[in-house]
């Protein structure tokens, strides 16, 4: 009798655990959110984490979305092809998802496009700049412009602020970085730049000397590097060292606070999509920032806000039309002339026919060892 009474007992017990745990998900909204949360790029995940976070809090104190919470769920895919065709395949399969936010990196977010695109799940990444993203699925869509206008600003910016007219490129061979070469190259030949030579790396390298040494045989008057920011920390402290008198510069995958603990990478200057100390800030972006620096004790970088805007726009949509994916991208592609647009932290997003968005660039570079934003803007 105590056997059948204790198998009562743990049957019963299980059933209680399971309608718990059925009853929690009913009240809650699952909002995924892809990046690299460990890795080299981690620091870039810690700002999508935070922001996504924060952006959840706030609409949790306010009451929820129609009445239920909103779950952040994290994962991880290092910027990883691979691992992010695994993240996505387990949110895809997910029936609790409606919508997921990421991916960071151009070549997670192109691995993970088709298999979004097959489960009919719409994604919205906040920081993937790869031209063909937009092209290939209409249930992708982004809130950060594209590696063809942040190239082809780049080259403006070196002609027109800088002055300079010799120009070496290094870049990593992945598809965020070749696009942004690409785009600097065909723009450099309109503004009258000379390309002296370029060479490619791999996430591997850490010795970046022979390159270099090239380099600096060619007297380039500055060095572009549309890479990540780890390599360009490395890059830029060994073309110190070899003694080359350059201007550094990179885009929005150099925007990182380990660029700072660099004493070489002073004067270095890169594209972002969002300025933290933007002068000319709405009230709303600098209420975030204030909000941001109180929690997490550090400014928002730009992952951090385009992240808070990307999971706003999810709850937007699921408050407005429900949990259905196939409504979800209805009403996202919706959004699609500035009169309807969300107007975040970033500023006003609305998405053309490709999921795309068009949004200016800032330029900021380091000086005393901080992050300031440039006195001259395009």
């Amino acid at each position: 009798m105590k056997g059948k009474t204790l198998m009562k007992s743990l049957a019963l017990g299980l059933l209680v655990l399971a309608f718990a745990v059925t009853a929690f998900a009913a009240d809650t909204i699952k909002i995924p959110v892809a990046s690299p949360f460990t890795g080299q790029l981690a620091s870039f995940g810690e700002g999508v984490k935070n922001g996504a976070m924060l952006k959840a809090e706030e609409v949790n104190a306010a009451g929820g979305v129609n009445g239920k919470k909103v779950e952040i769920v994290l994962g991880d895919e290092l910027c990883d092809p691979k691992e992010a065709a695994n993240v996505a395949t387990k949110f895809a399969a997910d029936s609790d998802v409606s919508i997921v936010v990421g991916h960071l990196c151009s070549s997670a977010t192109l691995a993970a496009l088709p298999i979004y695109k097959d489960a009919k799940l719409p994604a919205i990444s906040p920081a993937s700049t790869n031209p063909t993203i937009g092209k290939s699925s209409p249930y992708y869509f982004r809130n950060v412009y594209m590696d063809d206008f942040q190239g082809s600003f780049l080259a403006k910016y070196v002609k027109s602020v800088k002055g300079w007219e010799k120009i070496t490129i290094f870049y990593e061979t992945n598809d965020y970085s070749i696009g942004l070469k690409d785009a600097f190259i065909a723009e450099a030949k309109n503004q009258g730049l000379k390309i002296l030579g370029t060479e490619a790396y791999t996430n591997e390298t850490t010795d970046f000397t022979p390159q270099l040494t090239k380099f600096r045989a060619m007297k380039p008057d500055a060095l572009f590097i549309p890479g990540y920011a780890p390599q360009g920390t490395l890059i830029v402290a060994q073309a110190a060292k070899l003694g080359m008198k350059v201007g550094f510069f990179g885009a929005d995958g150099i925007d990182d606070a380990m660029m700072l603990e660099n004493p070489d990478a002073e004067g270095l200057f890169v594209t972002t999509p969002f300025l933290a100390d933007n002068p000319n800030a709405s009230d709303v972006t600098k209420a975030f920032v204030k909000g941001y620096k109180a929690k997490f004790g550090v400014e928002p970088n730009w992952f951090a806000a385009n992240t808070y805007d990307a999971v706003g726009m999810a709850v937007e949509a699921i408050k407005n039309v429900g949990a259905d994916r196939e409504k979800i991208r209805g009403y996202l592609a919706g959004i699609d002339s500035p009169g309807k647009a969300y107007v975040g932290v970033t500023g006003p997003t609305y998405f053309d026919a490709n999921g795309d968005v068009i949004k200016g660039a800032f330029v900021k570079e380091i000086k005393g060892g901080k992050w300031i934003s440039s006195q001259k803007q395009l």
